[in-house]
Parts: C-alpha cells; sequence; structure tokens
C-alpha cells in the first residue's frame, strides 16, 4: 500500500469525495494535482500545508483536462493515478430535461472521464502502466426512476471503466470505478439537502434507502470512499481492472429489509 512519490492527478478534488481522497493520497506521500470549478479557500492552507497543487479545471471541455495532466506529467516526470471524479446531479424526469441539462450532465460525468483517461493512458502507457478510477455511483449499477438522466450517465461511465480496463490491460494499465452512495458532506447532496423544505426529514430519506446507513444512522463518509479508492490505486490491487465496487451501504442489493 506505500505510494510515496507517485503523482495523481484528482477531478473535482475540492469537496466531498475527491477532496477525502487528494487529502489521503498526499498524506501518503503521493504528488496531487487537483482541478475543479470551485476553488474553496478553506482548502488553501491545508492544501499547501499537503503539497497539493489546485487549480481551476472545467472539465467538461478536453483542453483543461489534457493541460491538468500534462502539467503534473512535467512537474514531477510520472503520472501514477487518475482519479475522474468530478460529476453533478440531474434530478428530473425524462419530459422535464432539456438538451442543455442532458449535455451537462453527460459532459461532466462521461466526457471528462473519456477525456481524462485518453489523455492519462497516453502517459502511462509510455511510463510503464498506472491506475485510473472513476467515481460512478450505485445509479451505474441499477437505474433509479427519479433521477434517469444521472443514471444514465453513470451507467455509461460504468461501460467505460470495463471496456478501458479491457483495452488497456496489456499496457499495465488498470482501470476501475467505485459506485458510492448515499455520501453526506458531499456538494451533491448538501445542495438537495439545503433545497429541500424539512433539511433532516431529507436526511433521513438518504439513510433510509441504504440498509446499512439505515442500521448505523448515518450516510457514508467521503472518507470511506476514499479509502477505496485508496486500494484500487495501489499496488495491494495489482490484478484488479474493471472493476466496480458498491460503496452504498447494500443500497444496489434490491429491496431492503423491513425495519421492525
Amino acid at each position: 500500500m506505500q505510494l510515496a512519490g507517485r503523482t495523481a492527478v484528482v477531478t473535482g478534488g475540492e469537496s466531498g469525495i475527491g477532496r477525502a481522497t487528494a487529502r489521503l493520497l498526499a498524506r501518503a506521500g503521493v504528488r496531487v494535482f487537483v482541478g475543479d470549478v470551485q476553488l474553496l479557500p478553506e482548502n488553501r492552507d491545508e492544501y499547501q500545508q499537503l503539497g497539493i497543487a489546485s487549480r481551476f479545471c472545467d472539465v467538461r471541455t478536453e483542453e483543461p483536462i489534457r493541460q491538468l495532466i500534462d502539467d503534473a506529467v512535467a512537474a514531477t516526470g510520472r503520472l501514477d493515478i487518475l482519479v475522474n471524479n468530478a460529476g453533478i446531479a440531474m434530478v428530473k424526469p425524462i419530459i422535464e430535461v432539456s438538451e442543455s441539462d442532458w449535455d451537462a450532465c453527460m459532459d461532466t460525468n462521461v466526457k471528462s472521464a473519456f477525456f481524462g483517461c485518453k489523455h492519462a493512458v497516453k502517459h502511462m502507457r509510455r511510463l510503464g502502466g498506472g491506475s485510473i478510477v472513476n467515481t460512478a455511483s450505485n445509479a451505474g449499477l441499477l437505474p433509479r426512476a427519479h433521477d434517469p438522466v444521472y443514471s444514465i450517465s453513470k451507467q455509461a461511465l460504468v461501460g467505460l471503466t470495463k471496456s478501458l480496463a479491457l483495452c488497456h490491460s496489456m499496457d499495465r494499465i488498470r482501470i476501475n470505478a467505485v459506485c458510492p452512495g448515499p455520501v453526506g458532506e458531499t456538494g451533491m447532496v448538501n445542495a438537495d439537502l439545503d433545497q429541500a423544505v424539512d433539511r433532516d426529514a431529507a436526511a433521513r430519506k438518504y439513510i433510509a434507502a441504504s440498509p446499512l446507513a439505515q442500521a448505523w444512522g448515518r450516510m457514508i463518509a467521503p472518507e470511506e470512499v476514499a479509502e477505496s479508492i485508496f486500494y484500487l490505486v495501489s499496488d495491494a490491487a495489482l490484478m484488479v481492472t474493471g472493476t466496480c465496487i458498491a460503496i452504498d451501504g447494500g443500497k444496489s442489493l434490491g429491496v431492503p429489509p423491513s425495519v421492525g
């Protein structure tokens, strides 16, 4: 599990799962380069202390991601890890989804990972291998009725993960995904809770959707997802590729047991 001296790029690394992952990797001695559309002042001092380089990066277009990855390689001479973590929600029935809504969801959740993989593979293949982890969702394992377009984007991301894992195994490039949910203290969940009429009731609804979350009385922590990402990018997972780990407290297993 020793990762000291390696180089990682993390998109969406200013909050939630991305921030937890960037911190965990940096504390393990990894040189971390973060890209995000929102640079949070509260991260500045800690990121500086941990040696995390953070910059504005709109993942919906190719050039910012290419530049983020190329600059990380130029600064360190290597690229060992890419975490395609940036993503947005889309909670709307299909008849209310506009073309711009569709494009925003697909561009952020799928196309950005395609760009990241494209440019990371270019370097990793030349440098002898590496590890890529895509942040999908339990919605990528099973479709969900309340957010069909989001589910489509995450199922596409799972497909991208498996297809590219097969394509690049001979290059010693491992490509896996984590499928979390419901994760507390993320921008996505917090935005939903902030819009709710009753924030506590909305939080309880998230918890009730996952049997283990319900059993523990809390949502999944970003750090718990980060630990799985850490495993996947480490040498402990050297023979793991094309895998999608559900970190959802059993939400994707089926109809949970009744309470009481």
